[in-house]
C-alpha cells in the first residue's frame, strides 16, 4: 500500500538479527552529463552487516586472516557506483568499508553518517575512492575509481508491506528478507561526479528509486523489478506520478519455507493496485525468468478481486552488473546477482467486471530498475 512509514525505514537490527543480519538501504537515479548529453544511471547503498559483531576495524570475511579463523563479517559498507551505458561500457561498483564504531545514528527519522558519507530522508552526500591497489584485493569486492554525489531527496510514492514486516512477523522468523519501499518513486536533485566527470541529476529526468532491505540473510531466488517511468498507451503521455515496484519474497511457517511470492504494487493515476500482500496465503502473483545469450526476460500476472495485471519486461545483459556481496554467514552466493537500470516492457491493468475484465490501458516501461539472482 501506498504508505510512507519513516520507523519501519529507521534502523532495525536487534537481537538475534543484530549479529546475523543485514539493512541496506539503497538508491537508484538517473543523470545527465551537461556538455554531451550522456545519461547514466547511478547508485548509492548504505549497507550494514552484523553491528552486533563489530568492533573498531571492518571484518570481512573474504579476508584470508578472517576466512581462516570462520569469522563472520561487521562493517558499515558504503557501495556506490554506475550501471553499464548503452553500449554495455563503464560499468562499476566502488565499496568503503568502515567500522561499526564510526556509525553514527539517529532514531525515526533516521540520520546515519559514516566519515564524509550522510543519509537522511531528504538528502544523500558522500565520496568513494577506490585505488587500483586496492581493487586488486578480492576480499573488497571493489572496482577502483571516485565518485562523489550530493543530493536532494523527495520520496514521492511509498510501498508499505502491512503485516509482512511487522515485528511479529520478525519475531516468528517470518522471512529470510523483509522489504519496505519508502521511495519507490523519488525525485532527486543535485550533481554526481564519476571518474572526474559530472552529471547533473533532476527531478523531470532521474527516475529516482529508493528501498531498504532487511533481515538474517538475502533472498534465494532474489527477484525485483521497479519502473517510474511509465507512459500510457490510452493518452500517450508519461505518467509523471504512476510507478511499478516489485519484490520477491519467501515466506515461512514454523521454519518450514512455503512457496515463492511476489509483492506487487502498482500507482497509476492516483490509485493504487496491491497485489500478493497477504500472508501465509498462495501468492495470487506468478512469474517466469528467461535467460537468452543477449537479455533475461521476465513474465508475471497478478489478480486480485478487483484487478488483474499482467506485465512483461526484459533488460539486455550488456547493461547489468554483476553485484557483489558477502551474505551475514560470511559466504559469497555462487549464483550472481544480476543488477540493471535499462529495463523495457509493457504492462496490462484490467479491471475485473462481470463475466471477465476489462482492459484500463497499457503503460510502457522504459529505464526500469531489475535485480535477479537464482535460487
Amino acid at each position: 500500500m501506498n504508505l510512507s512509514d519513516l520507523t519501519r525505514n529507521a534502523y532495525l537490527l536487534r537481537g538475534s538479527l543484530a549479529k546475523r543480519g543485514y539493512m541496506r538501504w539503497w538508491h537508484s537515479f538517473s543523470g545527465v552529463q551537461a556538455q554531451t548529453g550522456e545519461t547514466r544511471t547511478f547508485f548509492v547503498e548504505f549497507l550494514i552487516m552484523n553491528p552486533g559483531l563489530g568492533g573498531n576495524q571492518p571484518i570481512l570475511s573474504q579476508h584470508p586472516y578472517y576466512k581462516k579463523r570462520g569469522m563472520k563479517p561487521s562493517y558499515v559498507c558504503i557501495k556506490a557506483g554506475a550501471f553499464p551505458d548503452a553500449q554495455g561500457q563503464g560499468g562499476k561498483q566502488l565499496h568503503a568499508f568502515y567500522p561499526i564504531s564510526s556509525l553514527k545514528t539517529t532514531p525515526s527519522p533516521l540520520v546515519m553518517q559514516v566519515d564524509d558519507c550522510f543519509y537522511s530522508e531528504d538528502r544523500i552526500t558522500g565520496y568513494v575512492d577506490v585505488s587500483p591497489e586496492i581493487a586488486k584485493h578480492r576480499f573488497f569486492m571493489s572496482d577502483s575509481g571516485t565518485m562523489e554525489w550530493d543530493l536532494e531527496v523527495h520520496k514521492a510514492v511509498s510501498c508499505h508491506t502491512g503485516i509482512l514486516a511487522s515485528p511479529l512477523f520478525q519475531a516468528l522468523n517470518a522471512l529470510d528478507s523483509y522489504w519496505h519501499g519508502e521511495g519507490i518513486k523519488c525525485f532527486f536533485r543535485g550533481s554526481v561526479i564519476l571518474d572526474g566527470v559530472e552529471y547533473q541529476v533532476t527531478p523531470d529526468t532521474c527516475y529516482g528509486y529508493a528501498d531498504k532491505h532487511w533481515g538474517h540473510n538475502f533472498n534465494r531466488p532474489w527477484m525485483q523489478f521497479a519502473c517510474g517511468k511509465l507512459t500510457s498507451e490510452r493518452t500517450g503521455k508519461e505518467l509523471r506520478h504512476s510507478v511499478l515496484a516489485i519484490n520477491g519474497c519467501c515466506p515461512r511457517f514454523l521454519f518450514i519455507p512455503l512457496r515463492r511470492k511476489l509483492l506487487l504494487q502498482l500507482t497509476y493515476t492516483g490509485e493504487d493496485y496491491d497485489f500478493g500482500f497477504q500472508p501465509f496465503v498462495l501468492s495470487r502473483c506468478r512469474w517466469e525468468t528467461k535467460r537468452t545469450n543477449k537479455r533475461y526476460i521476465w513474465h508475471m500476472i497478478a489478480k486480485n478481486k478487483n484487478a488483474v495485471i499482467k506485465i512483461s519486461g526484459s533488460c539486455t545483459r550488456d547493461q547489468m552488473l554483476q553485484l557483489r556481496y558477502e551474505d551475514p554467514d560470511g559466504f559469497k552466493a555462487k549464483m550472481p546477482l544480476m543488477a540493471g537500470a535499462a529495463a523495457v516492457g509493457t504492462i496490462r491493468l484490467y479491471r475485473r467486471v462481470p463475466g471477465g475484465q476489462e482492459l484500463l490501458d497499457t503503460l510502457h516501461m522504459e529505464q526500469g530498475f531489475c535485480e535477479y539472482r537464482e535460487g
